[in-house]
């Protein structure tokens, strides 16, 4: 019994340190497990504030050009260095940095605002007009060109060129009016012109008074005089249809005695003035008016052509009612920005041809009119 009782008392001490080992087992489990559930909520809050980061910084992204519009949208078409400086802070603020700077990197090389705007809409025609900026859907309905840039060829002299397989496909050509004075057409086919516009008057833009073009006589005798193929072309202030088909029987009066190559043109264009007659006139009566001129004219048995420029294709004329019209294009940047088709293109206002002094305005045909 005493053998007994001292086992007794020596194995308790050991009972005792195995209980003990068992605790410290126990509370090292909970404590693991304490710590891996803190780690688990650790991981859990950094994804959801890695996810809110980064969908963050996808939204900054995808609104960037938004941002800009808001920023730029009713700035003047050129901009001085303490208003880009704004501009800048401005945008910044809105999480714009990286656009901006590619905007400021435009503007700073010369470029204009509008310019510098384009690239960044790909599917929109950015548009300067009246104090804003405009960024008008491409219309999927409408005939586009197939013009490549890499054809473009610009010669050091400013001169254009359509170039395709190393040939030239693209034709010079010229427009006209009293402001280039008395012209040497001799000089000017030697030069290497080979079409013109000659214009052939005009409506007055506050009078309403229609008015021939002092040199159209003796423009188109000249050019025809020397192998150059010409056209006419109308500066229309017309508002009414009435006021559009007087325009045209003016036009194919004094046309009548000569012999027209080229298509006779209306040109429709926004004059600078606020008090201008056809300004104030709807997209939709504007369009009414131009098709009526070149129905009268294509009736009569002649081509028929529209010259426009980018505000007025885009916002001041319907041009899916126009599709079947020849156009002209005047856009003095040299790369082929405006996607939809157009047959001449007048790429400068500050040409220069011998036998004309002072400025002309440059064109190219990208095909030419057979006799």
């Amino acid at each position: 019994m005493l053998i007994e009782e001292q086992r007794d008392d020596l194995q308790q001490p050991e009972r005792l340190r195995e209980r003990k080992r068992k605790r410290k087992r126990k509370n090292l489990s909970m404590i693991m497990l304490v710590v891996s559930i803190l780690l688990f909520l650790t991981v859990i809050i950094i994804s959801i504030v890695l996810y809110i980061w980064v969908d963050k910084k996808l939204q900054m992204v995808s609104e960037e050009t938004e941002v800009i519009s808001e920023v730029v949208v009713n700035q003047p078409e050129t901009i001085s260095e303490e208003e880009l400086k704004n501009l800048l802070e401005e945008a910044r603020r809105e999480g714009a940095d990286e656009v901006l700077e590619r905007l400021a990197e435009s503007i700073n090389s010369s470029a204009t605002i509008t310019n510098a705007l384009r690239p960044l809409y790909k599917d929109q025609l950015v548009v300067a007009s009246e104090g804003a900026y405009h960024f008008i859907p491409i219309n999927p309905d409408l005939k586009k060109n197939d013009y490549k840039e890499e054809n473009l060829k610009i010669l050091s002299n400013g001169l254009v060129e359509y170039v395709e397989n190393d040939v030239i496909i693209s034709h010079k050509g010229i427009d006209v009016s009293k402001h280039q004075g008395e012209i040497d057409w001799e000089k000017v086919a030697a030069d290497g012109v080979e079409f013109a516009f000659i214009r052939v008057g005009n409506r007055g833009y506050g009078s309403g008074a229609i008015v021939e073009d002092p040199q159209f006589e003796a423009n188109i005798v000249g050019a025809i005089t020397h192998g150059v193929k010409v056209g006419v072309y109308f500066f229309s202030q017309a508002i009414t249809v009435e006021e559009a088909q007087e325009e045209a029987r003016f036009v194919l009066e004094k046309v009548a005695p000569y012999k027209i190559t080229c298509p006779i043109v209306l040109d429709v264009e926004k004059v600078d003035d606020s008090e201008a007659r056809m300004n104030k006139i709807s997209t939709e009566q504007r369009t009414t008016n131009t098709l009526a001129f070149l129905q009268e004219i294509e009736a009569a048995g002649y081509k028929t052509m529209l010259y426009h420029n980018m505000e007025m294709a885009t916002m001041k004329l319907d041009m899916t009612q126009l599709e079947k019209y020849q156009k002209w294009f005047a856009y003095y940047n040299k790369e082929l920005y405006y996607p939809y088709a157009y047959d001449v293109w007048q790429y400068s206002d500050k040409g220069k041809v011998d036998g004309i002094n002072g400025d002309v305005d440059m064109n190219i045909s990208f095909s030419l009119w057979e006799d």
